[in-house]
């Protein structure tokens, strides 16, 4: 297995004036094969796609995103929408089609009053956070800062605020939209509320989203957040104490186990803990982790939210070949302990990691039809993350990720998180939106009945 290559045609068929026309219609710029930025544009985070469309719209504004929506569907062209790109299917590229690329797209206004604020959709958790920060707020966005806001938005959004503070999804408050049949509108709990529910689970299956306003919470500046490594041979023990753990710590704390290589050295099991609360509680609760053991690395203490955020980013560089698969746990059983335990030992690659992400507190409370993500009764959403960087060896680090995931999969719930699907789980989408499926397909036979919006986990309108 290599990684995929693009040896479409480079011209979209389209009449040199018509292209010209929608060139100069635009603010941001529209770039074609030769153009000097073209290659860059069309690069993706995941390594493993090299993806030639025939247009690249870098829209400006929303008004270029208007134009570009309009484009694609009366030329028919394919079309992908781009914003941080961080997508590990790929889908933020396409082959010969039309590239709406939000990159551009970062403007933010905090209102700190208020506590919310909203960001246009080629804005990073990176630098959203540096702006919420500024006014010690912030809201539920992931677990690595390179990460885009809208595509962890619109698939649910777990991270490390979410036990406290919900997912990601359940603090949009409002978001801008362009639809296939070409009105732009703002939905809210209030304002297109059918829309609202879709998007916020629904991935980008409905439109084009441009803007989003969030509800912000207080949070550090400085927060109790870090990790404790302990040696591989400990791993049994360690999840299970981690299970037991888990069942019983505050909504403040969120933590992951994570299997992973430091640089030069052994892989290891770890707790990867965010405790969002005052710092003196947050010593007490985390207590038990630090004498449970003892671990072999304490990095556990007093830390920014900011530098929380960016703890994984520098394990997950662009450029880096990437595989998923991921399933939903109801509980971390000892079965599931002793595949993790085992695939964990076996990794072809050093890069290669494994999260076990977790629903609980806040968002588990969430009821399961409140939003288009349904899979709120699943306590543990772990990740399998293959990592490598060479395309020889992607046939043995996809087959490792494959296996593991199977193995999980004898005894999972039948569910998994969408924005862990990979480029060839198309028979597991209808898993990812779990018991929503079907109002979700009638959802976009309303509002995208020709499938413009296909380059995504894709929902077929209803029949």
């Amino acid at each position: 297995m290599t990684a995929p290559t693009v040896s479409t045609a480079s011209g979209s068929g389209i009449a040199d004036a018509h292209t010209d026309a929608f060139k100069a219609g635009l603010r941001g710029r529209l770039l074609r094969h030769g153009d000097d930025a073209y290659d860059d544009a069309r690069r993706l985070w995941n390594g493993m796609f090299d993806r030639r469309p025939a247009l690249i719209a870098r829209c400006a504004g929303a008004a270029d995103v208007v134009k570009a929506v309009h484009f694609a569907r009366d030329h028919r062209l394919p079309l992908a929408v781009r914003g941080g790109g961080h997508s590990f299917p790929g889908h933020s590229v396409c082959d010969g089609g039309l590239v709406v690329d939000l990159s551009s797209m970062k403007g933010i206004r905090v209102d700190p009053v208020a506590r919310t604020v909203r960001a246009e959709a080629g804005m990073k958790w990176i630098d959203f956070d540096a702006e919420t920060q500024a006014f010690g707020l912030a809201t539920t966005g992931g677990t690595a800062s390179d990460t885009g806001i809208a595509g962890l938005t619109l698939g649910g959004g777990l991270g490390w605020l979410s036990s406290k503070h919900g997912l990601t999804v359940d603090n949009l408050i409002s978001a801008d939209v362009m639809l296939a049949d070409g009105r732009f509108i703002t939905t809210s709990a209030t304002n297109h509320a059918d829309l609202f529910w879709g998007l916020r689970g629904g991935s980008g299956n409905f439109g084009v989203v441009t803007s989003f306003e969030y509800q912000l919470h207080v949070v550090g500046p400085t927060i109790l957040g870090g990790m404790l490594a302990y040696p591989l041979g400990k791993a049994k023990e360690v999840l299970r104490f981690y299970r037991e753990f888990n069942r019983t710590a505050p909504d403040e704390l969120t933590t992951y186990a994570v299997f992973v290589t430091p640089p030069g050295g052994e892989t290891v099991v770890a707790l990867a803990c965010c405790y969002a609360g005052p710092v003196h509680k947050g010593e007490d609760v985390v207590r038990p982790l630090k004498i449970f053991g003892p671990p072999a690395q304490a990095q556990l203490g007093p830390m920014s939210y900011v530098a929380m955020q960016r703890m994984f980013d520098d394990g997950l560089p662009a450029g880096s070949f990437y595989y998923t698969k991921g399933e939903f746990l109801a509980d971390l059983t000892d079965t599931a302990i002793d595949v993790f335990a085992e695939y964990a030992t076996t990794k072809p690659s050093p890069l290669s990691a494994v999260m076990v992400q977790t629903v609980r507190g806040a968002a588990a409370r969430v009821p399961s039809d409140a939003t288009a993500f349904a899979h709120r009764r699943f306590a543990y959403a772990p990740v399998i993350v293959s990592q490598w960087l060479e395309p020889a060896d992607a046939e043995k680090n996809v087959a490792w990720a494959r296996a593991f995931g199977t193995a999980l999969r004898t005894f999972a719930g039948g569910a998994v998180y969408v924005n862990d699907l990979s480029h060839d789980d198309g028979d597991r989408v209808r898993s990812a939106y779990g018991v929503n499926y079907e109002r979700l397909a009638a959802l976009k036979k309303t509002y995208d009945p020709e499938n413009l919006f296909r380059l995504n986990p894709n929902i077929k309108p209803a029949p």
